[in-house]
């Protein structure tokens, strides 16, 4: 056994290692999931049987966060991962149906966790936007293109930087820095660009009058579908995010059957546009909580103090 402790950008191999000998359905099992979002939820792991166990610690106790990345199963690892800490494990979050298995034991809840559950579509119905289901879809697509120049590009290292400062402009429009969820999303993007090249991911921007005003970034989940982590567009172009989702499923996802989207966080605005793209299916998520006990998952995070891009 031994202790990861936060996650590293050296860690990538060691941990797609893992990922590809035992592959999921859930969004956030990549690497870069975990490494991006370290410094605003920050998680801690453990190697023990050929089996990463992530976890957060929590003012009750540590939380085991996604399915063990191993042959472990949750009753497994949660008994691993209190030998491993001298604590009672005090729940679990974001367990997709399949690595659910037995019940631990009687002294266990679980409940759908709607809000986190992931949006996955057919790659070609994103990509032609056939049929009555994407009429208002294709519209908006086409409204954009006849009253912009829009050009197609991939992400690189040549590029990166330009996507994260339209991320900032992007901010600065939405105020980020007044809203924690935004703040942390700034944060995250941050970490993806600074480290662009280093990632096993893939993404595209489009170019309106020579300057970056949308982009996407996404990365193999399993051997038939990419996770989205990363999709903008400046708002003042109507039907861009059209064009960007489209463009990007069309020109840079073609080995893919299927695109996860994540999750809509039960917003109910993120909600309604999620489902106007009509999922082929949902991956349905759960927390698992002490009997009688649901609030030792909640607040689901910790809340950030400040931007963390303002510690300089």
């Amino acid at each position: 056994m031994r202790k990861i402790g936060p996650i590293t950008i050296e860690q990538r191999g060691f941990y797609e290692e893992r990922l590809a000998k035992h592959t999921t359905v859930v969004s956030e099992h990549t690497f870069t999931n975990h490494f991006v979002w370290r410094r605003t939820h920050p998680f801690f792991g453990i190697d023990v049987k050929d089996t990463i166990i992530t976890y957060e610690e929590r003012d009750e106790g540590p939380v085991l966060f996604c399915p063990p990345i191993g042959p472990l199963t949750l009753a497994e690892a949660a008994r691993e991962l209190a030998e491993a800490l001298g604590k009672r494990v005090v729940g679990f979050e974001r367990v997709g149906e399949r690595e659910m298995g037995p019940h631990l034991n009687d002294g266990w809840e679980v409940a759908t966790d709607r809000d986190f559950s992931d949006y996955v579509y057919r790659r070609e119905d994103l990509a032609e936007l056939a049929g009555r289901n994407y009429h208002k879809k294709r519209n908006l697509v086409s409204q954009c293109l006849a009253e912009h120049d829009c050009t197609y590009e991939e992400l690189g290292g040549r590029n990166a930087a330009e996507g994260m400062e339209m991320m900032q402009r992007w901010c600065d429009y939405r105020k980020c820095k007044g809203d924690r969820g935004l703040c942390s999303e700034f944060q995250a993007t941050k970490e993806l660009f600074e480290n662009y090249g280093k990632l096993g991911v893939v993404g595209a921007a489009i170019r309106i009058d020579g300057r970056i005003e949308a982009f996407t970034v996404g990365e193999r989940l399993n051997e038939n579908t990419v996770v989205i982590h990363f999709e903008k567009a400046m708002p003042q172009y109507k039907g861009l995010y059209q064009v960007i989702n489209q463009w990007f499923c069309k020109n840079s996802l073609a080995d893919f059957e299927f695109v996860n989207r994540e999750q809509d966080l039960g917003i109910p605005g993120l909600r309604k546009a999620k489902e106007s793209y009509y999922p082929d299916h949902m991956i349905t998520k759960y927390i698992i909580y002490p009997k009688g006990h649901q609030e030792c998952l909640m607040p689901r995070h910790r809340p950030d103090q400040r931007c963390l891009d303002e510690e300089g």
